[in-house]
């Protein structure tokens, strides 16, 4: 497994979870790995950003208010300039048939809560390697 801590470097990503504490435990993560990370709070806010930043990736909460992951990822596929970036699905409800209902939804994969900082960046890369267009811009 790749573990270089600047596989990532100057990669824009989009981080969207309205819990403060697996947001925190992403965003130092990810900081780590030199990206530069772009929080929201709720997937309308991700969604501004989003369309701003342009980022490489995101990864949005499945259960937030205002907008949620579902209702984001609906707007984004729906959006021409945006409907090609991938979007990783945060789940703490990790259930049979979750991973199809995301995958049918426009998801490209999901993670599972809890983060932590043993397996979030490990399966965070799995994930990236397997999607050609992002697995080309590591810096290995």
């Amino acid at each position: 497994m790749l573990r270089s801590n600047d596989l990532l470097i100057g990669w824009d990503i989009v981080l969207i979870d309205d819990e403060p504490d697996s947001a925190e435990v992403a965003n130092i993560i990810l900081l780590e790995y030199g990206v530069n990370v772009y929080l929201a709070h709720d997937g309308r806010q991700g969604l501004r950003l989003t369309k701003h930043i342009q980022p490489k990736l995101v990864i949005t909460d499945l259960s937030m208010p205002v907008m949620n992951g579902w209702e984001f990822v609906i707007a984004m596929k729906k959006d021409e300039k945006l409907s090609k970036i991938p979007v990783i699905a945060l789940t703490a409800h990790a259930m049979k048939g979750d991973q199809e209902r995301a995958l049918s939804a426009g998801f490209t994969n999901y993670l599972t809560k809890p983060l932590t900082a043993d397996t979030f960046m490990d399966n965070l890369l799995k994930i990236i390697q397997a999607i050609p267009e992002l697995a080309k811009d590591l810096h290995v």
